[in-house]
């Protein structure tokens, strides 16, 4: 029933480690992205940047990263810890050129143990002997690593050395550990080593909450025969740090030798733990702070970042005997919030973060210098979506993967917030523009200017009834040539290019031009008989294609100097000729559309007899006129495929196999209603793409096997042409507008999601939209440090739509805290019944007795675009959320909903005035209203629907419950998707999909809110937002709403047609089966519901279709499709099958 896929995939970064994966030699950055691994290393070409080699998802989220090296492999293998208590380990193999699991997973769940409060973590102890994870509370898996036997050991062991061998759990004491490490210890001499030490530094609940430190020793038994007795392992010996731990104290860093011991950071303090006693000397720092991150650069220089986004440098003093004898600290400038540092080389920094954009940076004297920055948009708090097709507020969205749909998120927070873009589509790089042309271009070619030229450095610019012609220097400097050679420049030119050997070739409606670039001479020219014009032409080498008024077809050759005829035919009134086009895939052939029937076909050139035909109408009498034609080659390895733009907008393709197998494989897609024109702009791996223009232009590439379609973002383009020139290699010319605006542009060779910034340097925690005001209202926290205090304010913003730009500020009282924002029309107080716009924002007071207090605001926008106070009502408690419902607002308090109507005592005198309000479980955290339908999330108790019925005859209004979902789920947010049907998200990852049986046979079965789908997204959902989509005809499913990750991701979320369900459903199953992930996690484990009350981990999703999962069936091998479709009754529709899935990735 229910289906999701994501259109933007989680970008914070909490976990990254550097190593050498992908060679034996190579560096590599390796980050973690919820489920998603991403494989860096660094560009050998200078100015230093990170180039992603090679992506991929995980079932689980991953939580832990650590490499190991077994003696058998040259490359160090990956360790991966997962939110489910899982791990595996996994290489690279350098032919597939993929993961390569080395070791399954593992599962460490305890059902009885609570989960560690303060983070999992894993370490390897210095003597790379042992590896210990630590996931839940009081518990520390031990894993022991191979290492080489001697005598009988050495004979009896079959473990390679290097590998992780089973885990063995220990109990410990500690609880509330907030950081842990091994120490490095003196060595023994020979081959014998100290029994390994882990510090713990924990927070003892007992003593009120001081914290401690405790070194435990690690004692391990080993044995000959495991399986008999089982090895063992120990943490019982251990002794407390001597002196105060503070309590601000977060991190514990090992330090090697030859200083020894540990650090311990706090807020307040940066303290030294001798390896001897333990004693802790504490060294108070200049201004408290809260330390995240931290990373060696060398063995008495560490990095640290702190939670206020600056990073220092901490450098370890030592006395002549090479142990610690104090240290200094020193802010080497301000970057975004750290969760994770990692040093690469050289004075560099990877900065992974969480809540700001990831960064690259190099430590020099003057301060830090940026190398580059990885956008993230983590966390989402709050979205609105913005139309760029459909103004008005009720319109139906466009489907994302338009380009039309733009989604901008509240995004990261305190001075990394900011506000973001995110679209979909095929991203320009603007290098330059020409300028306006006065008219309305037709058509533009690139050529180069002389025969040993090797870039493009002239651009023809044709019209109506002109042509002009630019010439590009090396540096990009342009100028316009009056006069180039001897073309034509007051007629319109159809086509204009180069020979093989340098000579410029101009086709007008009039003429055949042959000039030489070097001299101007003409070489040759042909012109049509009597009064016939040329109205298209087709060149391939030095064969030269001409369509004379779609009447008639000459070939003409070029190679020899002059332009010789070597064919023509006249076609008959019923074959009229729509469009041309030649093709190296086809040598000895045109492809020819006719206007009668629909038709085309491929014609030999040598006496144009038909070799292939085929009507490309679905239906009898549809417009499905051949407008442009084109043959590229978009996959490797695959047959070129000829593209076909018909007169309704569409774009019908087939698989050329050769010139008598034409067409094979028919696939068709809707970009429009006006045809499309195609131009081929060449890539670098000696494939093509396609840019196709239309009113919505779009660029078709090959991508992971398959052909893709995708929005770009260059709405007005109407003529497009590849210009590699030497001062921008690579690029394209634009031009469009009724002015003709002509510019070059660099294009992105594949879809991705685009996501523009405005920095706003305060957390923006809700965001409303206003179509009619073309304005964003914002609801922002500011948090300063001012000696060592934190303060913070918050603010309401009115942000122009367009630019970004802030209009103006409403500042709260002090202490006052945005909870909540909406956007709504109210009554204006005309007497009328008219309405106005208004902005309506929620607040709470900080403080514990100020925490039951807040406001209603209502705010308006003047002429001058200016924030206006309507009207305030005074709460006992935070206005948490807030809806509109008949006209009336909603607002979800601390324990209640209440209803308030905004009426006027007089005309200049609004007020809010309560109506109805209900009692909820717990706490109320959001609405969603749909009529009189008032669906409430609650913290504890699920979703419950209420009824809001206003009062007749003198009756007061009543708001009551009408149904609710009978299970303890902690409920993040709701949205209804359906008729009586509402999608849930709760705090554990999970969604829900609730249907009201309104129709029940009894009234306990219309009181109960059944559960008809669920899955495990493993992310938490801070909104669900509603859209109301246009589904086009026979879709598979229909979008009914966007979801917002605390990890940057988005997802969209659509019902499946009643006809598909099963088919789809049956799908994944068959895929999942076949389909094994990194570490070979079961799909059902990944997708099954989980929380802390049932687990349907070996179910897997329940009516619940992921869409990543299904979309997996492109990348399959053929004989696995035809597996999967004979298992599915569908045998010899694996192109069928294929068609559907494409269908389903193209609407994200």
């Amino acid at each position: 029933m229910a289906y999701l896929a994501p259109i933007h995939r989680p970008s914070s970064i909490r976990h990254a480690i550097q190593l050498s994966f992908l060679g034996p030699d190579s560096v590599d950055l390796i980050v973690a992205k919820a489920n998603r691994l991403e494989i860096y290393t660094p560009d050998a070409q200078p100015p230093f940047q990170l180039v992603l080699q090679h992506t991929k998802s995980l079932y689980g989220k991953v939580t832990l990263l650590e490499k190991i090296r077994p003696s058998s492999s040259q490359t160090d293998h990956l360790f991966v810890g997962t939110d489910r208590y899982h791990y595996f380990t996994l290489s690279w193999d350098t032919v597939n050129k993929e993961l390569k699991t080395e070791k399954a997973y593992v599962d460490i769940a305890e059902k009885a143990a609570r989960d560690s409060q303060t983070g999992d973590r894993v370490h390897i102890d210095p003597t790379s002997r042992f590896m210990s994870l630590e996931c839940y509370e009081g518990v520390v898996n031990i894993i022991p690593i191979t290492q080489a036997g001697k005598g009988k050991r050495k004979a009896a062991d079959a473990v390679e050395v290097g590998e992780l061998q089973d885990p063995i759990p220990v109990r410990i004491p500690e609880m509330f550990v907030r950081s842990s490490c091994f120490l490095h210890k003196r060595p023994k001499g020979g081959d014998k080593h100290h029994n390994p030490e882990i510090a713990f530094l924990w927070e003892d609940v007992i003593a009120g909450n001081k914290m401690r430190l405790k070194v435990r020793e690690l004692e391990f038994h080993s044995t000959l025969r495991p399986a008999e007795d089982p090895q063992s392992a120990e943490l019982e010996k251990g002794r407390e740090a001597q002196g105060e731990v503070e309590l601000g104290a977060s991190h514990l860093i090992p330090l090697p030798p030859p200083i020894y011991g540990m650090l311990i950071l706090g807020e307040t303090s940066i303290s030294y733990v001798d390896e001897w006693e333990y004693n802790i000397q504490p060294t108070p720092l200049d201004e408290a702070t809260i330390f995240t991150a931290w990373c060696a650069i060398d063995t008495q220089r560490y990095a640290l970042a702190d939670d206020y986004g600056r990073l220092y440098l901490l450098f370890l003093h030592q006395n002549d005997a090479g142990e610690y004898n104090g240290h200094t600290l020193h802010v080497l400038g301000q970057t975004s919030r750290a969760s994770t540092l990692v040093y690469l080389d050289g004075g560099m920094i990877f900065l992974g973060s969480h809540q700001g954009d990831s960064q690259v940076i190099k430590i020099e004297e003057q301060g830090l210098q940026f190398l580059q920055t990885f956008a993230n948009v983590a966390p989402i708090l709050d979205f609105a979506v913005m139309d760029m097709g459909n103004r008005s507020s009720d319109a139906p969205v466009n489907e994302f993967s338009s380009g039309q749909a733009r989604i901008v998120t509240g995004s990261g927070a305190y001075t990394d917030g900011s506000l973001r873009s995110v679209r979909s589509g095929v991203g320009l790089e603007p290098l330059g523009a020409i300028g306006e042309m006065g008219a309305p271009v037709s058509a533009m070619f690139g050529l180069r200017s002389s025969r040993g030229a090797k870039f493009d450095d002239t651009l023809v610019v044709s019209f109506v009834n002109s042509t002009r012609v630019f010439k590009f220097d090396s540096t990009g400097e342009v100028e316009e040539l009056e006069m180039f050679g001897g073309s034509q420049m007051d007629e319109c030119t159809l086509y204009a290019g180069n020979l093989d050997d340098g000579r410029v070739v101009q086709v007008t409606t009039s003429t055949v031009l042959v000039t030489d670039p070097d001299d101007s001479m003409v070489q040759g020219t042909w012109r049509p008989t009597g009064e016939a014009r040329i109205t298209d032409v087709a060149t391939e080498g030095s064969t030269v294609l001409i369509s004379l008024d779609g009447a008639a077809l000459v070939v003409l050759s070029l190679a020899e100097g002059d332009v010789q005829v070597k064919t023509e035919k006249t076609f008959g009134t019923g074959s009229q000729v729509s469009c041309i086009t030649l093709s190296p895939s086809l040598p000895g052939a045109a492809v020819v559309g006719f206007w009668e029937g629909s038709k085309v076909a491929t014609l030999s050139l040598q006496d144009f007899s038909e070799l292939a035909a085929q009507s490309v109408a679905e239906e009898e009498g549809s417009l499905a006129v051949p407008r442009s034609l084109l043959v590229a080659r978009i996959l490797a390895d695959q047959p070129p495929t000829l593209f076909i733009g018909l007169a309704d907008g569409n774009v019908v393709t087939f698989s050329i196999v050769s010139p008598e197998q034409l067409f094979a494989a028919r696939k068709s897609i809707i970009l429009g209603t006006q045809q499309p024109n195609f131009a081929l702009l060449p890539r670098a791996d000696g494939l093509e793409n396609v840019f196709a223009t239309c009113e919505h232009p779009s660029l078709i590439y090959g991508s992971e096997g398959r052909m893709v379609y995708s929005a770009i973002t260059a709405e007005d383009a109407e003529c497009v042409t590849s210009f590699s020139a030497e001062a921008f290699p690579g690029a394209i010319a634009l031009a469009g507008g009724a002015e003709g605006e002509v510019k070059l542009a660099i294009v992105d060779e594949e879809r991705t999601t685009h996501v523009q910034t405005l920095h706003v340097g305060e957390t923006v925690r809700r965001i409303a939209y206003s179509a009619e005001l073309r304005a964003f209202g914002l609801g922002t926290i500011k948090r300063t440090l001012r000696a060592g205090t934190e303060e913070v304010v918050s603010h309401f913003k009115l942000v122009d739509e367009i630019a970004f730009q802030e209009l103006h500020t409403y500042p709260l009282n002090e202490d006052e805290l945005v909870e909540c924002v909406m956007r709504c029309e109210l009554d204006d107080g005309s007497g009328n019944g008219s309405t106005a716009e208004r902005f309506v924002v929620g607040t709470a007071y900080l403080g514990e007795q100020d925490s039951m207090r807040g406001r209603i605001l209502v705010l308006e926008v003047t002429e001058e675009r200016k924030l206006k106070l309507v009207t305030e009502f005074a709460l006992k408690g935070a206005c948490k959320c807030l809806a509109i419902c008949q006209g009336r607002i909603v607002a979800a308090l601390v324990k209640t909903v209440v209803i308030f109507n905004l009426e006027y005592q007089t005309a200049g005198s609004p007020q809010l005035v309560k109506k109805a309000a209900y009692r909820t479980a717990t706490a109320p955290l959001d609405l969603s209203v749909t009529g009189s339908t008032i669906a409430v999330t609650d913290l504890m108790k699920s979703l419950s629907l209420l009824e809001y019925k206003p009062g007749r005859a003198g009756l007061p209004d009543t708001l009551g419950e009408i149904a609710r979902h009978f299970e303890t789920v902690w409920g993040t947010a709701a949205a209804n998707v359906s008729e009586n049907t509402y999608l849930e998200s709760d705090a554990e990852g999970n969604l829900i999909v609730l249907q009201h049986d309104v129709n029940g046979y009894s009234a306990d079965d219309r009181r109960r809110l059944k559960v008809v789908s669920e899955m495990l997204l493993g992310e938490l959902v801070n909104r669900i937002l509603p859209i109301s989509v246009q589904p086009t005809p026979n879709a598979l499913v229909v979008p009914r709403a966007f979801l917002a990750t605390v990890d940057g991701s988005l997802h969209l979320f659509a019902l499946i047609a009643p006809g598909m369900q099963d088919l789809l459903i049956r799908l994944q199953n068959a895929i999942a089966e076949r389909v094994r992930s990194p570490g070979y996690v079961p799909f059902s484990k990944f997708r099954g519901f989980r929380s802390g009350v049932r687990d349907m981990g070996e179910e897997g999703p329940v009516r619940f279709v992921d869409g990543e999962c299904v979309e997996r069936f492109l990348d399959c091998g053929v004989e696995i499709q035809e597996e999967i479709c004979k298992e599915m009754g569908m045998e010899g529709k694996s192109e069928e099958l294929r068609g559907m899935v494409e269908g389903l990735r193209r609407i994200h």
